[in-house]
C-alpha cells in the first residue's frame, strides 16, 4: 500500500466499524438510514474519486470526524445522543445540542473541501474571494439540506420528528443554518495557512502529468 493511500484506508476501517455498531439496534431504521445516507454518499464519492483526487490529510481527517458524528446520531437519533443528554442535564441545558455541533461541522468540515476544490482545479484567478465563496457554498448546502429534511418529513411522517431534530425549537432551521455558516467562517479563518501547507506538500509530492497548485 503507498504511503498516501495508509491514512484513507486507516480512516476508512474505522468508519465502517462504527457504522456497522450504528446499524445493530439503532433507535428506528428509517431515521438510522436517513441519517447516515449523507455518510455513506460521502463514502461512495471518496472511493470512487480517491486516485484521481486525493484530499489532504486535514480534510481526511475532517471528513472522517464528521462521517463519526453523523453515524453516532442516527444510531441514537440526534435528540437521544447520551453525551448530549449528559450536557443537557449536567448544565441544565433545555435540549440535547448535539444536533447542533453537527452543524457546526456541517460548515466547518465542508469549508475545507470547498477551498480545495476550488483552489487545486484553479476555479479562482485571485484568492482575495475565496473566503467569501467557500462560505457561501457551504451556506447554501446547509439551507437545501434543511429543505430536503422538511421533503422528507412531510413525505414520510414515520419517524419525521425525529429526523428533524427541531426539539420544540421553532427557530431550529434558522439556528442549524447559522451553526454552519459560523462553522465555515472558522474554518477559513484559523486551517487557511495550515491546509495552504498540506495542498503545497501534496501537490509537489503529484506527478507532473496530475499536479495541481493553488493559484497566485
Amino acid at each position: 500500500m503507498k504511503r498516501e493511500d495508509k491514512l484513507p484506508a486507516g480512516l476508512l476501517v474505522v468508519i465502517l466499524a462504527i457504522l456497522v455498531w450504528s446499524g445493530i439496534g439503532p433507535h428506528d431504521y428509517p431515521t438510522w438510514a436517513l441519517e447516515v445516507f449523507p455518510a455513506v454518499a460521502g463514502l461512495v464519492v471518496l472511493g470512487i474519486t480517491h486516485r484521481r483526487f486525493p484530499f489532504t490529510p486535514l480534510c481526511y481527517w475532517l471528513i472522517a470526524v464528521h462521517m463519526v458524528l453523523l453515524i453516532v446520531g442516527g444510531h441514537y437519533t440526534y435528540a437521544e445522543v447520551p453525551i448530549g443528554n449528559w450536557v443537557k442535564e449536567t448544565f441544565n441545558h433545555s435540549r440535547n445540542h448535539y444536533d447542533r455541533v453537527g452543524h457546526f461541522l456541517q460548515g466547518f468540515v465542508p469549508a475545507m473541501i470547498a477551498r480545495e476544490i476550488l483552489i487545486r482545479n484553479h476555479v479562482l484567478a485571485r484568492r482575495g474571494w475565496l473566503p467569501f465563496i467557500v462560505v457561501s457554498i457551504c451556506t447554501a448546502i446547509s439551507g437545501v439540506y434543511e429543505l430536503v429534511e422538511w421533503g422528507v418529513a412531510e413525505v414520510a411522517e414515520s419517524g419525521s420528528a425525529a429526523f428533524l431534530g427541531t426539539q420544540g425549537d421553532i427557530w431550529d432551521t434558522q439556528k442549524d443554518i447559522a451553526l454552519c455558516l459560523i462553522g465555515a467562517t472558522v474554518a477559513v479563518i484559523t486551517l487557511a495557512r495550515w491546509h495552504d501547507r498540506q495542498i503545497a506538500r501534496l501537490t509537489a509530492a503529484t506527478p507532473r502529468s496530475e499536479k495541481t497548485s493553488p493559484p497566485a
